[in-house]
């Protein structure tokens, strides 16, 4: 036959696909996403732990009546503070970079 795509299509339909199999995901918990998250990016975690630190430490003094070592802890978690989210937007940006590539 001159067309050979006719003569396929005469032939009948093609046989079905074999199923693939699909991956299976696991469901993940909190302590695992946690733990996932953190090995990822682990500067986020240890500039909230500062962050809670020095503002505990500034509590605990102006409780005390250390006004000056409390301003200056107040400060301190401002930085803290800043350190984290400049963690958070670096980890994000890579994390971007990533899956671009």
């Amino acid at each position: 036959s001159p067309f050979p795509r006719a003569a396929a299509m005469a032939a009948g339909p093609p046989p079905p696909l074999e199923p693939s199999p699909l991956p299976v995901f696991r469901e993940e918990g909190f302590g695992d996403k946690f733990l996932r998250k953190t090995r990822e990016n682990p500067l986020v975690p240890i500039g909230c732990l500062c962050t809670v630190g020095v503002l505990t430490y500034g509590l605990i003094s102006f409780q005390r009546g250390n006004t000056r070592r409390s301003q200056l802890m107040m400060r301190a978690r401002i930085l803290a503070q800043g350190f984290t989210f400049a963690a958070l937007l670096g980890g994000m940006v890579v994390t971007a970079m990533k899956s671009k590539q």
